[in-house]
């Protein structure tokens, strides 16, 4: 009898355990990771949401870069962590496209989209078509035309293969009929490095990692990939408008491993929506000129799925680069 009696009382601790474990969510630091280097869009969104969810959550979230594979390397490190609530995702779009990516390469997806749970989305900026101020092409044409007259001798940066600054440069080099030549790099804040030093001649990338370069006189916007103009770039005509059908935002989403429980995803997705109307956090993106596009979870996933497969039917397209 008792030790049935204490049996059951264990039992009944066990099952006890996780859910008072998830009631005091978060009971020590969170780790967000960046699956980038740091001077990118998705870092330039991290920091201030960290901080603005660490004074919701009442505990330090911190940002960890982990890039590589053009952001597989930190993606696949969040899909397979503890589903716990304390390693979160701030990825770029390019999470919908890594494993399409490793299917056409001929090999095993570095992780699924099954094995990530999104939370909420910040921000949806169209990419930009960015050469330095002394390039001679003052527009995207005289630019695609020069790739035309000579296929393939024309570098541009990316963040890496397949990535975010990758897919939209092949979206118009197709609609164009031209072709250049990818220079991948490890995240967006090398390749602007890239382009700043003269190794590329032209990329495309968030305006936020490049609006300070833009003000100080050291690039120049030719267009960009969105549906219509940017608030803080009027005068950059859209790639539509020229006449090219070539459209693309870069956007940043928190995600949690697949398994997280559900009192914890509620808990993220409270702090998430906190850090989305912050002053700090609304400063931080004032400051690079990208404006607040949140959308909670429900909203997000049906985004993200239509997403995801539009940028599968794109990678498609590109077919294999190695």
């Amino acid at each position: 009898m008792i030790r049935r009696f204490a049996g059951a009382a264990c039992a009944a601790l066990a099952l006890a355990l996780p859910a008072l474990a998830q009631s005091d969510y978060p009971s020590r630091t969170v780790t967000m990771i960046v699956p980038f280097p740091p001077g990118g869009v998705a870092d330039i969104t991290a920091r201030p949401v960290a901080e603005a969810m660490g004074r919701h959550l009442k505990q330090a979230v911190i940002v960890e870069n982990k890039a590589g594979a053009g952001g597989g390397v930190g993606m696949q490190y969040v899909a397979r962590s503890r589903p716990d609530g304390y390693t979160v995702l701030l990825a770029l779009s390019s999470v919908s496209i890594i494993p399409e990516a490793d299917r056409i390469l001929g090999r095993a997806p570095m992780y699924q989209l099954s094995q990530l749970v999104p939370i909420a989305r910040f921000t949806a900026d169209p990419t930009v078509l960015a050469v330095r101020a002394d390039s001679p092409w003052k527009s995207a044409k005289e630019m695609l035309e020069a790739a035309k007259k000579a296929p393939g001798t024309i570098p541009y940066g990316s963040s890496g293969n397949y990535g975010t600054m990758h897919v939209p440069m092949e979206m118009l080099a197709g609609a164009a009929g031209a072709r250049m030549l990818h220079v991948p790099f490890t995240g967006a804040g090398p390749a602007v490095v890239a382009l700043l030093g003269g190794s590329v001649d032209a990329l495309s990338t968030g305006p936020s990692s490049i609006m300070g370069h833009l003000k100080g006189g050291k690039v120049r916007v030719l267009a960009s990939w969105g549906d219509s103009r940017h608030p803080a770039l009027p005068d950059v005509p859209t790639l539509r408008e020229l006449g090219y059908d070539a459209q693309f935002s870069q956007w940043t989403g928190l995600f949690v491993p697949a398994g997280t429980p559900e009192p914890v995803v509620a808990k993220l997705r409270e702090a998430a929506r906190a850090a989305a109307s912050d002053p700090t956090f609304l400063a931080a993106l004032a400051r690079v000129e990208t404006p607040p596009q949140y959308l909670d979870q429900p909203q997000f996933r049906a985004f993200w799925d239509a997403d995801a497969k539009k940028l599968a039917d794109v990678v498609q397209k590109i077919g294999r680069v190695e």
